[in-house]
C-alpha cells in the first residue's frame, strides 16, 4: 500500500506518464450544482495529447442520462463521450441475465430511492409494484434528497429483509457531496440491508466488472499505462487498487472536510484501506 501518496499540482505530470484516464464524475468534475474550474480545459489538453478518457460514474442511471447531466452543467458535447455508469450496469446485468443472481430474479420489481429523471428500468420486461409484499426483488437507486437519513429506510430495509428480497445496488457510494452539503446515497441503504441479512448484488465502483468495462472501451490499454482519478478513498481509489491500476485522488472532493479537519490524509488511507498513488488539488491542468 502507498503510504505517501506523491502531491501532484494538476493532471500535466500524469500526462507525461500514463495513456489511459479513468474519470471519476461527481466530485471531480462537478459538485451536483456546478462544473469545477479547469474541467473542459484538461480535457481538451488530454485529447491533444491523445490519451484516452473514460469517465466512470456510480450514477444510478443510464449513460445517456449522465451526459444529459453533464450538458446542463455545460460541459462541451465533444467530452461527453464514452461514460460508463453503474446503472448503465444495472440495466445490462438485468436485460442480459447472465449470471447466476440476475437469472434468478423474476419479474416484479420495487424501486427503493427517488426517481428523479431514472430510466433505469426503461425498456425492461419487468412490471413495476409499489410495495414490498407484492416485489420479487428491489434496485436501491437510493435517495435524491437533501435531508434523507438512513433511519427514514429502516422500517422498509427491515421489511424486505425479512420477505428476503434480493436486491441490485445501483450506486454503492455510501454519501457525496452537493455543493458543501453531503448527501446520503443508495450504497448506505445497501450495507445496512445486508447487516439485516439481505442478499445484495452491487454494480459500480469498487467491484472489478465496472473497471474491466472501462479498460475495454479504452482498447485495452496495458495496465501500467493507465490511471483512474476519483475523490472517494472507499470506491475510486479501492476499486484502482483491486484491478492493478494507478490511481490520484482528489482532494477537494468528498475528503476535503475530513483532512482539512485532522490534515491527515495517512489516517484515511488506513481507515478506508485504500491507498492512491498521488493526490491532486483538483481536476485541472
Amino acid at each position: 500500500m502507498v503510504e505517501n501518496p506523491v502531491a501532484l499540482p494538476g493532471v500535466k505530470p500524469l500526462a507525461e506518464t500514463f495513456d489511459g484516464f479513468i474519470v471519476d464524475v461527481w466530485g471531480v468534475l462537478h459538485d451536483g450544482l456546478r462544473l469545477y474550474p479547469g474541467v473542459a480545459d484538461t480535457l481538451d489538453r488530454l485529447a491533444e495529447r491523445g490519451k484516452g478518457v473514460a469517465f466512470l460514474t456510480n450514477a444510478p442511471r443510464r449513460s445517456r442520462n449522465v451526459a444529459r447531466m453533464l450538458a446542463r452543467l455545460g460541459l462541451p458535447e465533444r467530452h461527453r463521450q464514452n461514460i460508463v455508469s453503474s446503472g448503465e450496469s444495472v440495466h445490462a446485468a438485468l436485460a442480459d441475465r447472465a449470471d447466476s443472481f440476475h437469472a434468478a430474479l423474476r419479474r416484479r420489481c420495487i424501486v427503493l430511492g427517488e426517481t428523479m429523471e431514472n430510466d433505469i428500468l426503461t425498456g425492461l420486461d419487468l412490471e413495476g409494484v409499489d410495495a414490498l409484499e407484492d416485489a420479487d426483488f428491489i434496485v436501491n437507486i437510493g435517495p435524491w434528497r437533501g435531508d434523507a437519513a438512513l433511519a427514514d429506510y429502516e422500517e422498509d430495509l427491515a421489511r424486505a429483509a425479512a420477505l428476503g428480497l434480493p436486491m441490485i445496488c445501483a450506486n454503492p457510494d455510501l454519501s457525496v457531496m452537493q455543493g458543501d452539503r453531503e448527501m446520503l446515497c443508495a450504497g448506505a441503504l445497501a450495507v445496512r440491508y445486508q447487516a439485516l441479512g439481505g442478499s445484495v448484488a452491487w454494480h459500480g465502483k469498487p467491484h472489478p466488472a465496472i473497471y474491466e468495462l472501462c479498460l475495454s472501451r479504452l482498447g485495452e490499454p496495458p495496465r501500467d499505462r493507465v490511471v483512474a482519478i476519483g475523490d472517494s478513498l472507499g470506491t475510486d481509489i479501492r476499486g484502482a487498487n483491486a484491478v492493478g491500476l494507478a490511481s490520484a485522488l482528489v482532494l477537494g472532493g468528498l475528503h476535503a472536510g475530513e483532512i482539512g479537519d485532522n490534515g491527515s490524509l495517512a489516517a484515511l488511507i488506513d481507515a478506508h484501506e485504500a491507498a492512491p498513488n498521488f493526490t491532486l488539488p483538483g481536476f485541472a491542468w
